[in-house]
């Protein structure tokens, strides 16, 4: 019903035009008619002999005018074929679509027909067919799109994760190391201090005749270790339970290196076989490595503190301004290891 009515609107728009231009190309042969028989039958009205010159002007003016003839009528056909062909292209893509709507029906009266012929069990079977292979083409186009972010994906960022800062008091073995320049290096902190006591008891008599006493013990492994002991008065009620009323008290101990490049680099610690590495794996799982660190090692330290992470230690951080001796006295403060 709409091919027909958008067809017969279309022919009255054509017939119409063809009416124009066939009135106007009639309009002008009658004009080009009347010009030739007006130049044909002119006379002068004086006698004279110009009116040769007057007929030979309105010859010219017909030629003009059946010249312009010729091309509006050229115009007007070239116009009507322009018209035809689009006419033509329609009525193609009026069939063409006609085709494909009874196609389309076609086949929806056929599935309509099949799906009748089927018992109840049968059309749940094929709605479910229907509704299978709608999800699958669902399915390939969802893993179209996957495809094409994991080809678009960005870097993946990766998060390391390290304890938290929260510290807590070291109280169990304890081994320390100095990191300065970048170079790490194992303290021997245990065994001078006990050369320390040693020393110590020997020299305390000392102390009778002078208020403290300084003195060095080492080297051992790169750092000596020089201490100052004091004298202290007892109080009344310690001096009768000791029989005396002095005793000698360490006041504090520093260590001082050898040389200004001890130990390895952190690239030569961090790799198998180094110093460091045997050092820390004659360690327990239970010690806890202290590291003395100098500001200009901090970035250092994070390396070395993952690698320890990573063989099962708590690490502790001692950070120490530059030029400042590693030291300790019986009134400092204990590690916190992390």
């Amino acid at each position: 019903m709409t091919r027909r009515s958008q067809t017969e609107n279309s022919q009255p728009g054509h017939d119409s035009f063809l009416d124009i231009v066939s009135n106007i190309v009639g309009i002008l042969i009658i004009l080009v008619m009347v010009t030739g028989v007006r130049a044909k039958n002119y006379v002068p009205a004086d006698g004279q002999s110009g009116g040769g010159a007057e007929t030979e002007a309105l010859a010219g003016q017909l030629e003009t005018e059946r010249a312009r003839l010729d091309q509006w009528r050229s115009e007007a056909l070239q116009q009507t074929r322009h018209v035809d062909e689009i006419e033509g292209l329609v009525k193609v893509r009026d069939r063409e679509r006609l085709v494909l709507a009874t196609a389309a029906e076609a086949i929806a009266r056929k599935l309509a027909e099949r799906r009748g012929k089927l018992d109840a069990e049968a059309q749940a079977q094929f709605d479910l067919s229907r509704e299978l292979a709608a999800t699958q083409a669902e399915l390939d186009r969802l893993a179209s799109a996957k495809l094409q972010l994991e080809a678009t994906k960005a870097a993946t960022i990766l998060v390391e994760a390290l304890p938290t800062p929260l510290g807590q008091t070291v109280h169990g073995d304890e081994a320390h190391f100095q990191l300065s320049g970048e170079r790490i290096i194992w303290i021997p902190l245990t065994q001078l201090l006990e050369e320390f006591k040693i020393d110590a008891r020997s020299k305390a008599s000392q102390l009778l005749s002078m208020p403290e006493l300084t003195d060095t013990i080492g080297p051992y492994g790169g750092f000596r270790l020089r201490y100052t002991l004091q004298r202290r008065q007892m109080s009344p009620e310690m001096a009768i339970a000791a029989g005396g009323g002095q005793f000698a008290q360490l006041r504090q101990w520093t260590l001082i290196p050898t040389s200004n490049d001890l130990g390895e680099t952190v690239d030569e610690a961090l790799r198998e076989g180094s110093r460091f590495r045997q050092v820390v794996r004659g360690l327990p799982r239970t010690t806890t490595i202290t590291i003395w660190t100098y500001e200009d090692s901090f970035d250092a330290f994070r390396r070395i503190k993952k690698e320890l992470f990573a063989l099962g230690f708590d690490t502790a951080a001692r950070p120490l301004p530059l030029g400042v001796p590693i030291g300790g006295s019986p009134s400092g403060s204990r590690s916190s290891a992390q």
